[in-house]
């Protein structure tokens, strides 16, 4: 069963979630031959203060999709 994590600032829509999710699946059953069913997808949103890039705290950028 193929378990993909993803992990990512929050503030992304519950629509721009699902089709990530749509699309990570996708990927997937074509590139790996997954059975869509056992493709299961997790999504860990960390909030910005929680992140830093470069050494500098997300929290201090704009939300850069």
């Amino acid at each position: 069963m193929p378990l993909v994590q993803i992990s990512m600032r929050e503030g992304r829509t519950t629509e721009q979630k699902r089709q990530l999710v749509r699309l990570v699946t996708e990927a997937m059953v074509e590139a790996a031959g997954a059975r869509r069913e056992r493709v299961t997808v997790v999504i860990h949103e960390l909030p910005a203060e929680n992140w830093a890039t470069g050494g500098l705290l997300l929290a201090d950028e704009p939300l850069q999709c």
